[in-house]
């Protein structure tokens, strides 16, 4: 018997080129620090938007030029006043960024745990409930759903101005909609499958 065999494996030191591509998964720590920095700008571009809207309900007619703006579909009338269909409309656009945010902390936060390294949260009184069992499967189902809410209210505002979008348009985001949920059911199904075998075998022991 060797004396490396004696080594017990949890203190063997890792071969120099295996040790090389382990430590290559920190290159993707500059793609988590740029998805941070384009939250904040998702941060930004909220309060933005929310402040104008404040604004244009207090009166500010440069508010309200902008939210106008903002939510005035081509071939659709255009509103010279704060409507309540205007309001919803930029509320919908600041629920889509919440949502796409929520979507970028799934991101980063899940995908440093599980591609990255341990954050080791286990005992922070604030540790997201979904990061102490996430993995690749439970994030991409959980991205899918994401996905599904984001594309949900896109689908809602266009259905609040169906007036100014031809049907063919309407059809295929309908159809893309509908895709995207088939796409997550078929995720959250073949996780499933994987991982029935696992969890039965954990459960016979």
């Amino acid at each position: 018997m060797s004396s490396n065999d004696k080594i017990p494996a949890a203190v063997r030191p890792i071969r120099p080129l295996p040790n090389l591509i382990f430590m290559s998964r920190w290159l993707q720590l500059p793609l988590y620090i740029g998805l941070i920095l384009a939250q904040g700008v998702y941060v930004y571009h909220f309060w933005v938007e929310l402040v104008d809207l404040v604004g244009a309900a207090m009166g500010n007619k440069a508010a309200l030029e902008h939210i106008i703006s903002a939510v005035a579909i081509e071939g659709a009338p255009r509103p010279t006043k704060l409507t309540e269909t205007t309001i919803m409309l930029v509320v919908l656009g600041l629920i889509d960024v919440v949502m796409i945010s929520n979507l970028l902390i799934m991101v980063i936060v899940g995908g440093y745990e599980t591609f990255v390294s341990r954050m080791h949260l286990e005992h922070h009184p604030d540790q997201p409930e979904w990061l102490s069992h996430v993995n690749a499967s439970v994030l991409k189902v959980k991205l899918a759903t994401a996905i599904i809410g984001i594309s949900s209210i896109h689908l809602l505002k266009t259905f609040i101005n169906a007036n100014a979008y031809d049907a063919k348009t309407l059809i295929a985001q309908t159809g893309i909609h509908i895709t995207f949920l088939l796409s997550a059911m078929a995720i959250a199904y073949c996780d499933r499958l994987m991982s029935g075998p696992d969890s039965h075998s954990k459960q016979s022991h």
